[in-house]
């Protein structure tokens, strides 16, 4: 997998609606990058994120 992931692989790998993606960057601070309009994902902060929120991606 790349290091960047696309909103829809974001949710993909986390099992997660886009909605519940866009309250995790509002709410709870998942680390996104948006460039223009197009929401960018690190895979490494992603984990990273998940790991000191209490869960674990498979």
């Amino acid at each position: 997998m790349d290091k960047w992931m696309s909103m829809k692989q974001v949710c993909a790998y986390l099992g997660i609606s886009r909605d519940t993606a866009m309250k995790w960057i509002k709410n709870k601070g998942m680390p996104a990058h948006q460039i223009d309009r197009i929401w960018r994902f690190d895979k490494d902060e992603i984990d990273e994120w998940m790991r000191n929120n209490g869960k674990s991606p498979d």
